[in-house]
């Protein structure tokens, strides 16, 4: 099936476990506390640039082969791709992993370039039996955090997910916006790569798709609040501003929204209601439109000081 031929939404996952972790919003104030918190936490010689694991790292087994240890330390003892090349070479059967973590790891660290590289090559090789043991062993509790759509992210344990939306959105930073979104089509069903498909389809003008995709969406979380705002935008680009306006409404609904997201909703209907007061200047109706106009900036202007006041509160609380 190719990627415009969804015929429902495709947000609904239907599985009992998941590989995702809540979703979070990324704010100044937050990537500020997280700069300085990384920036103390390497001078103290913290191993943040390391592959995240969830909990502890897992001890390895009494006598392994000797590519396992190999691998193993270049996984959990090292800060360098390069190690994991390296081990990859040196075991051909173990080169998928090696360059699929290696592709993990460079991703982490922000090099995106070089992760695409990386996780392309990756999984283009295949493993032997004994490197795919050794993944179900020692790597289903490694967590990579996805950066799905502009702002959010999402932690992912290690599977093809995680995999494949950290390939994606590698491609999108390096400016591969088609290739980016060709890599999710074969992934199943979930908010998080929902999220993902439909950021990257509303980029490439694939509004109709979107709508398609995410009909049915409510606000449950602050993930399914962000992707009702790609759903807002898209109806508005295609003329259907009572239905934007109405996915607006369902994000502004649930008040623990993200604060971040709950004021771009704000904006978003502000412009929706701008675009319908361009519609009525047209000098044949101005003497009958001028009154809808002004009662168009007047909910403008609410909604500026609504914004203005939710601003107030967040910097008062100093949260997000």
């Amino acid at each position: 099936m190719s990627a415009g031929q969804f015929s429902g939404p495709i947000y609904r996952d239907t599985r009992d476990l998941t590989p995702f972790g809540g979703g979070r919003v990324r704010t100044p104030v937050r990537e500020i506390a997280e700069g300085m918190g990384g920036l103390i936490h390497g001078v103290l010689g913290g191993g943040d640039s390391r592959i995240s694991v969830d909990g502890s790292v897992p001890r390895l087994k009494l006598l392994p082969g000797k590519a396992a240890r190999t691998v193993y330390d270049a996984i959990f003892s090292n800060t360098d791709p390069n190690r994991l090349i390296a081990a990859g070479r040196a075991y051909p059967g173990w080169a998928g992993l090696c360059c699929v973590m290696a592709g993990l790891l460079a991703y982490k660290q922000g090099g995106y370039l070089r992760a695409a590289e990386l996780l392309q090559r990756g999984l283009s090789i295949r493993n032997d039996d004994e490197a795919n043991q050794f993944a179900a062993n020692y790597l289903t509790h490694v967590v990579t955090r996805v950066e799905v759509a502009e702002r959010i992210v999402v932690p992912v344990l290690f599977s093809e997910e995680s995999v494949f939306l950290a390939l994606s959105h590698s491609l999108r930073e390096t400016g591969q916006t088609e290739a980016a979104f060709e890599t999710l089509v074969r992934l199943p069903p979930s908010l998080p790569t929902a999220l993902a498909r439909c950021a990257l389809a509303a980029a490439l003008g694939r509004d109709q798709e979107v709508v398609v995709w995410t009909e049915g969406l409510l606000n449950a979380d602050d993930l399914s609040a962000a992707l009702l705002l790609v759903r807002a935008r898209s109806l508005r680009r295609l003329g259907a501003y009572s239905q934007a306006q109405q996915a607006l409404k369902e994000v502004l609904r649930r008040q623990k929204t993200s604060m971040s997201l709950r004021n771009d909703a704000l904006t978003d209907r502000a412009l929706i209601l701008l675009d319908n007061g361009r519609k009525s200047l047209n000098p044949r109706d101005w003497q009958r439109g001028k009154q809808a106009e002004l009662e168009t900036f007047e909910v403008i202007r609410k909604d500026i000081e609504a914004r203005r006041a939710w601003e107030q509160k967040w910097k008062q609380f100093g949260g997000d």
